[in-house]
């Protein structure tokens, strides 16, 4: 599913409007019909039931007037009211406002402080409240009137449908500096828009809809939009089919390189969860002296002990025989549990510019590279990185609440100078390409906030990369099974207990109808 800008939407909507005829008022009709069918669903048949709709003086709110028409057409008691003047309306708008007038229905301007009461009124003897105030090119804080208004709208209890966005949240950044919508559902239209789904937008939108309103899927593309909402037809479009034929060794070889002293447990998960995605043979290299342990724990994964430290973590000793494993492997994973040991982060660091073969480096793998990060932009290998905002925040020098702040640029800016593919996890993972690609994952939820989850991911993705997926694929494909998983497990066991290991057992469940 595209996710567009302000800005590219309103040239999308040009190009309709200008190079293929399509008048906007048709548009603006498409639009408000779509929202018609979304009350329906909330309210059923809105005949005898009462509709507010509040409206901005832009095209938001001619949308509301469309609504408001065909509401009362179908037998609603229909309240508008009317942040303007009705002298202020023009263009489309004002077409759907004065036909309103013609059919006789009056809309009351809530201009002064006075207003506040007939607000308060209307809501608290309606049924439903449709907000369309702003549209997607508000910018910045909503005016205190405003602000009180919407105040009243979310403490009403009433359900809400909010026109194209909620009123208060920008489209391009999700932020919503102040006041804000928190709306039931949100009818977008022709595409979603970026602020819908990052930031504190998924928090305001309520039920998202993409509605058609008649704009040709042709002038989109012509746009050369990279980026995305992870949608399970996009996952299953990169998922191969298997071959009746086919055996352990046509699914991939991946090695898994890991654990140390106290954390041989990320390890562990990393590699069974690689088995989970799919992968035909796994193998877990760790430092000698967890050898056995593995043996023991892991039934399906091999084992291999390799040189170790005097803290039980990987040595440099290790880089030799690890790249003479490498020979035979198609995919690496590189960091569950590695710690940040002088000699494992050397080998890390040796590791990498000799590496031809994928590789996904996670957790220690990446604090390794803190300071050293030249290392990737020099390396030849196809690299993921999955970094949580710490992580990401040590590898450029800057503090987390900054990668927080600006999650989409600094992925994208991140994957474009490494050359990698950067999955930068947390509420609504980021997955940027180095082509510019740029992917926003819409599953999981606040119980995978929970230590061993990162490593989960880590083995799927390097999983996926072994059955022939790009590395962007195995990104997109494997954030989204991972956030499903979770929310599977979530769902049976509710989210306050959720653990790593429930995604591990939950994930035939997620991939089941995608393979």
């Amino acid at each position: 599913m595209y996710l567009l800008t302000a800005e590219e939407m309103q040239k999308v909507d040009r190009k309709a409007i200008n190079e293929l005829g399509i008048p906007g008022v048709v548009l603006m009709e498409n639009a408000g019909l779509q929202v018609v069918e979304e009350i329906y669903r909330l309210i059923g048949d809105p005949k005898g039931k009462t509709v507010t709709i509040i409206c901005g003086k832009g095209n938001n709110g001619g949308d509301g007037f469309v609504v408001a028409r065909h509401l009362l057409n179908s037998g609603a008691e229909v309240k508008v009211l009317l942040f303007a003047d009705v002298k202020d309306i023009a263009g489309d708008a004002k077409v759907n406002m004065n036909i309103l007038y013609l059919m006789g229905h009056k809309v009351y301007p809530i201009v002064n402080p006075n207003s506040l009461n007939i607000v308060k009124l209307a809501v608290a003897y309606t049924d439903l409240i449709v907000d369309a105030i702003y549209g997607t090119g508000f910018k910045g804080t909503v005016p205190d009137h405003v602000g009180n208004v919407i105040e009243i709208i979310n403490t009403s209890g009433k359900p809400t449908v909010s026109v194209d966005i909620p009123s208060g949240l920008e489209a391009n950044s999700g932020r919503a500096f102040g006041p804000c919508i928190k709306t039931t559902s949100t009818v977008t239209f022709a595409y979603a828009k970026l602020g819908l789904v990052i930031h504190q937008g998924p928090e305001h939108v309520g039920k998202l809809t993409v509605a058609d309103i008649s704009i040709p899927p042709e002038l989109v593309k012509t746009q050369k939009i990279k980026r995305f909402l992870t949608t399970p037809e996009i996952v299953r479009e990169t998922m191969p089919v298997r071959d009746p034929e086919s055996h352990k060794g046509t699914f991939g070889r991946v090695l898994v390189v890991g654990g140390s002293a106290g954390l041989s447990g990320a390890a562990a998960m990393a590699s069974t969860a690689a088995l989970r995605a799919g992968a035909g043979l796994v193998t877990l290299a760790v430092p000698a002296s967890l050898n056995d342990l593995m043996e023991v724990k892991l039934t399906e994964v091999m084992t291999k002990p390799l040189p170790e430290t005097g803290e039980v973590s990987i040595s440099i000793d290790a880089l030799p025989l690890v790249q003479e494993m490498l020979e035979t492997t198609d995919v690496l994973a590189l960091g569950p549990g590695i710690t940040t040991n002088e000699s494992t982060a050397a080998f890390v660091r040796q590791l990498l510019p000799e590496l031809r073969k994928p590789a996904v480096i996670d957790a220690d793998g990446l604090n390794a590279l803190v300071g050293a990060t030249g290392i990737l932009e020099s390396c030849r290998a196809p690299l993921i990185l999955t970094p949580h905002p710490g992580e990401m925040a040590r590898l450029l020098g800057i503090k987390t609440e900054e990668v927080q702040n600006n999650r989409v640029e600094i992925a994208s800016n991140a994957a474009h100078k490494w050359n990698t593919v950067v999955v930068l996890k947390g509420a609504r993972t980021v997955i940027a390409g180095p082509d510019g690609s740029l992917f926003i994952n819409p599953t999981g939820n606040p119980g995978m906030a929970s230590g061993g989850t990162g490593d989960v991911l880590t083995g799927i993705i390097a999983g996926l990369l072994g059955q022939g997926l790009s590395g962007l694929q195995a990104a997109v494909a494997g954030v989204y099974f991972h956030g499903l998983a979770g929310d599977l497990a979530a769902a049976e066991k509710g989210m306050l207990s959720l653990v790593a290991g429930d995604l591990l057992d939950y994930l035939p469940q997620a991939t089941k109808d995608f393979s």
